[in-house]
Order: C-alpha cells, then sequence, then structure tokens
C-alpha cells in the first residue's frame, strides 16, 4: 500500500500539482492501479484547494466587512 502523499505547503503547489497529474493522465497510458492513485491524489488537492480558496474567502469577507460584491469584467465589448 502506497504512502500518504504529504500536503502541499501552498495553494499554489496543489494546483501545480493537481495540472501535472491531469496532464499525465490525460497524456500516457496507465495502468489501473497507477490511474486510480493519481486520481486518489487529485481528489484530495482539488478538496485542499476548495478549503484553501474557502480560508482565503472568509478572510477577504472579514476585512471587507462583509460587503463584497460581483465582480464585474471592466472591457469594452
Amino acid at each position: 500500500m502506497a504512502k500518504p502523499a504529504k500536503p502541499p505547503a501552498s495553494f499554489e503547489e496543489a494546483l501545480a500539482e493537481l495540472e501535472s497529474i491531469v496532464q499525465a493522465m490525460e497524456s500516457e497510458p496507465l495502468a489501473l492501479e497507477v490511474s486510480l492513485e493519481r486520481y486518489q491524489r487529485g481528489i484530495a488537492l482539488v478538496k485542499q484547494c476548495q478549503e484553501r480558496l474557502a480560508k482565503a474567502e472568509t478572510q477577504v469577507r472579514i476585512l471587507d466587512g462583509e460587503t463584497l460584491t460581483p465582480f464585474e469584467h471592466g472591457g469594452s465589448q
């Protein structure tokens, strides 16, 4: 049984690892066991990213006094 991978130190590291896993799974023929291991790692990374984003959003809400407004793209069309 594989040893659990340690969590990435940052959101950016987690996202980079997730992108690497996705690229490998899309481009390489992998054995079923390897595919499942990478899928499980990917799911763990997605959860970590979601948790970190939720914490960041909470911090922004606190700093902004709960007055967040929807982002509107300012580009002309």
